[in-house]
């Protein structure tokens, strides 16, 4: 009994502990679910309130950024309405300019028309004047203006002379100082002397047995000597000396210092002849080489093909009057570069073309043709610039001046050719060039007497003054200058003086 009310007991007791447990249960979870909504409600509201701040900080700086941004467009909305304002007001005066041209155009159209009118009336007024005097003076058009040309010109005559030699005088002078200014401005700031010299053709023999030595045993040596050198040995009358003469300059060389190599030896044979000429040869070639890298050097020519080089050292062997041609060449180098800084001109073409102005004059006794035309033909064949070539090909007139430094290069010739103490001629053509001015300008109509002075540098000629006037007297110097200059080679310039004296006479009784 008791142990049945004991299990009721215990099961009443675990139902009541089970609906105890859930009891507590459903309390339990009733109290965590109004917890998570209030946390939920918690956060939400913090959220909430952080989404409310984000959004006014951005409207913040939304507004602040787009007042940033709409300054400077209000800013340059001002200045192009400004602008706009200064365009509308310089278009208005352009406007009014214009309208202000338009009226004068208009006027000054008008006024030439009327002057055009007026003018064809006092050409049809000035015909019929023409006419009517025509008509009176029973003379037609031509012959009447012929007429009073002829008394205007007989009636002015010496105050139109007068004049024209004012102002012929005047320009003359002026250009004269100018150019003189120039060439003696080179000229100083040249100040260089070169002395004239002359290739000796002749060897100085110790003595004459040496002679017979050079000659041989039936002229064998002398043969062999010529056959080596290609010269021809002259022995005259002279005792001490042996003459070479050939028409190279540069193989009279070469023969002048193996004959004297030969002659220091004293050992004179055909074999020891033609070794002594060949290393003679050699050392000669050396020295043309040489000679022609230093004149480039002192002209301050660079880039001269090397074959060029050497040709333009063969000058040293050649003369001119006595002056040595590359000394003459390197002279004018000088002189052609002042002249071009001075007339504004190119330099390196004036100084290039004056060093080579006379390289045809190396090969000119073995090439047909002038050494200019020869001169032309090798800067062409090495690739010289068409310039230098044009520059150098007009020292002698035989081509037109294309550019200003072939006058530069044809003046410095004279320069350098013309100056005191340059060069030197033969007694017999200067004679011979007096001879030759004194008979040009002899045969011209009126001449009297003609007079050639300073040493064929000027002549004077005397007219007939009743068959020369004052104006004839200056178209016969032209002509006779001109004539001078065409038939005549001459270095410098030769000034034409044309004299006119009137005389008279009369007897008192």
């Amino acid at each position: 009994m008791s142990l049945k009310i004991i299990l009721i007991l215990l099961a009443l007791s675990g139902t009541g502990g089970i609906a105890l447990g859930y009891v507590l249960r459903v309390l339990i979870g009733l109290a965590q679910r109004g917890s998570v909504e209030l946390d939920t409600k918690q956060k939400l509201l913090h959220a909430k309130e952080q989404a409310a701040k984000i959004i006014a900080d951005a409207e913040y700086r939304s507004a602040v950024f787009e007042t940033e941004r709409l300054g400077p467009i209000e800013e340059r909305e001002e200045k192009l309405s400004t602008r706009e304002e200064h365009i509308a007001s310089r278009e208005e005066f352009l406007d009014s300019r214009q309208r202000d041209l338009d009226e004068k155009e208009d006027e000054v159209r008008g006024r030439e028309q009327e002057a055009l009118r007026a003018k064809t009336v006092a050409e049809d007024l000035s015909k019929e004047r023409t006419k009517e005097l025509a008509k009176v003076a029973n003379l037609s058009e031509t012959v009447a203006r012929e007429k009073l040309f002829s008394e205007i010109e007989n009636t002015y005559e010496e105050s139109i002379l007068l004049r024209l030699q004012k102002l012929s005088a005047n320009g003359r002078e002026r250009l004269e100082d100018k150019a003189r200014s120039i060439l003696i401005n080179a000229i100083h700031r040249l100040g260089s002397a070169v002395n004239a010299e002359v290739m000796s053709l002749s060897v100085a023999l110790p003595s004459d047995e040496m002679k017979g030595k050079i000659i041989g045993k039936e002229g064998r040596n002398i043969k062999a000597f010529e056959h080596a050198t290609g010269v021809d040995v002259l022995i005259d009358d002279v005792p001490d000396r042996i003459t070479l003469s050939s028409f190279d300059p540069l193989r009279r060389y070469i023969a002048k210092v193996a004959l004297e190599k030969l002659i220091a030896d004293g050992r004179i044979q055909p074999l020891k002849i033609e070794e002594t000429v060949e290393k003679t040869r050699a050392e000669v070639a050396d020295i043309v080489k040489q000679k022609g890298e230093d004149a480039a050097y002192e002209a301050g020519v660079i880039g001269l093909d090397p074959r060029l080089t050497v040709l333009l050292g063969r000058l040293y062997f050649r003369t001119s009057y006595g002056q040595n041609v590359l000394q003459h060449s390197i002279e004018m180098t000088h002189i052609a570069s002042m002249l071009a800084a001075e007339l504004g001109a190119d330099q390196t073409i004036a100084r290039t073309a004056a060093l080579l102005h006379d390289i045809g004059k190396t090969v000119d006794h073995e090439v047909q043709g002038t050494h200019v035309e020869i001169g032309r033909r090798i800067l062409e064949k090495f690739g010289v610039d068409k310039k230098i070539i044009q520059a150098m090909q007009s020292h002698h007139d035989e081509y037109p001046y294309e550019i200003p430094e072939a006058v530069i290069v044809q003046v410095a010739d004279t320069i350098s050719g013309s100056r005191p103490g340059a060069r030197r001629d033969t007694v017999d053509r200067y004679l011979e060039r007096l001879g030759d001015l004194e008979r040009i300008a002899g045969t011209f109509e009126g001449v009297e007497k003609v007079y050639a002075i300073s040493a064929g540098r000027e002549i004077r000629i005397f007219v007939n003054p009743g068959k020369i006037s004052d104006f004839a007297m200056h178209k016969l110097a032209r002509d006779i200058a001109t004539r001078i200059q065409g038939e005549l080679k001459y270095p410098g310039e030769i000034k034409v003086n044309i004299i006119r004296e009137n005389r008279v006479v009369e007897f008192a009784r």
